[in-house]
């Protein structure tokens, strides 16, 4: 089954008209993108949006031969006129399949938040599913779930689709996810490229033909990442954009809580705000054991905090500790998370301050503390397949 982008945009396209964002500023060329629309195997035609015939023509295609023409927004779409030839479009009720003349078997899947999604299976087998934009599936069940050669998705939009999917086994190791329904959320081009390979996704020019079932190089998903920042640098949204395509996240929360402290609570609460509703969380500074055992992807926010933690244990603010025994306490510890770090299987992000860059510590402990953060970071980073440097909301990729 083959199957042409003729567009991979948003409803609205990109750059939206009349918007003077930095991101639709910026969209040209490749990262232009009319709204999405997909032509399968030159005989269904998944939106019909303005500019389709001329997009299908220039991509050496013609819609000719399209026998059914399907809707999957919430609404008819923009007013558009249906070609000479073209049938007139229509939508499939929810649960109901559809089978067309050419052999292909069209599903409507049903969504969370209006629209219509479409599981097509071709005369051979191959099995692609196309979701509208700002939408996810309801009702997926893992009985009856059968894993897509390839996902057409709103990726950025509703990652939660996505870990939907993966939950279910809908989407596998060897799904080919592609990103559609672009809009001005991501710079285009390499920011746009990074984020979707640390979901598992990747996005392509509008007029590119793909083949469902043939093997692509899937991008592969860093299992180890550290992510570094200044304070409010956006490190900890960073860290959680890279997990939320996957379900069942357990997110470790090092610093636990302070009685009284207002301020702290606030933070906390707007770290619950922004996760799935899915993800676990554990609030321990105990990263050992959580990593020596098997199970879903681990966040980690914060190894500063796992270090303060850890420098209160050895007691390394008294000067007479820390070289008492103290510093060599330190080390073990340190050497234990790294090793562990080294020897898991679980997929792992970890969020850690960078402070060296800034103002000198007025103090010997804080110092102190500057110091063994600035080697924590070190040895941890050396144990990651991808380490990335957030400065002001925007991520530089250290490694990887």
């Amino acid at each position: 089954m083959e199957i042409t982008l003729l567009g991979t945009g948003a409803p609205a396209g990109l750059p939206r008209p009349d918007c003077s964002c930095a991101v639709c500023a910026t969209a040209l060329g490749p990262d232009a993108r009319a709204a999405t629309a997909v032509l399968v195997d030159d005989a269904l035609l998944l939106d019909l949006t303005p500019g389709a015939a001329f997009a299908a023509a220039r991509a050496g295609h013609s819609l000719g031969g399209v026998g059914q023409v399907l809707l999957s927004h919430p609404h008819d779409g923009p007013a558009v006129e249906v070609p000479a030839g073209l049938p007139q479009p229509g939508r499939v009720p929810d649960g109901r399949e559809l089978a067309l003349l050419t052999g292909h078997r069209v599903r409507a899947v049903a969504m969370d938040a209006g629209g219509t999604g479409y599981a097509v299976t071709g005369p051979e087998g191959q099995r692609l599913l196309y979701l509208p934009p700002g939408a996810a599936p309801a009702g997926l069940e893992q009985a009856t779930a059968q894993t897509y050669d390839m996902v057409l998705a709103d990726v950025v939009g509703r990652p939660d689709a996505l870990a939907r999917l993966r939950a279910v086994g809908s989407a596998g190791p060897t799904t080919d996810v592609v990103a559609v329904h672009l809009d001005h959320d991501v710079p285009g081009g390499p920011e746009l490229r990074r984020r979707l390979a640390a979901a598992g996704a990747r996005a392509v020019p509008d007029g590119t033909t793909l083949v469902v079932g043939a093997y692509e190089e899937v991008p592969d998903v860093p299992r180890r990442t550290l992510v570094l920042g200044g304070a409010r640098s956006g490190k900890s949204v960073e860290a959680e954009r890279r997990l939320e395509t996957f379900p069942d996240v357990l997110y470790v929360a090092t610093g636990g809580t302070r009685a009284g402290d207002t301020e702290w609570a606030a933070r906390v609460a707007a770290h619950r705000e922004r996760r799935p509703g899915s993800w676990r969380t554990a609030e321990t500074t105990d990263l050992v054991p959580l990593l020596a055992e098997d199970g879903p992807p681990v966040l980690i926010d914060c190894l500063s905090l796992w270090l303060t933690d850890v420098m209160d244990a050895v007691g390394a603010w008294d000067d007479a500790e820390w070289a008492g025994g103290g510093e060599k306490l330190l080390r073990e510890r340190v050497r234990e998370l790294t090793d562990a770090v080294r020897a898991t299987r679980r997929t792992v992000v970890a969020v850690s301050n960078e402070v060296g860059s800034g103002i000198v510590p007025a103090t010997p402990s804080g110092r102190r503390y500057r110091d063994e953060l600035g080697r924590v970071n070190t040895a941890f980073a050396s144990e990651c397949e991808q380490v990335v440097l957030v400065v002001a909301g925007q991520a530089v990729v250290l490694r990887g």
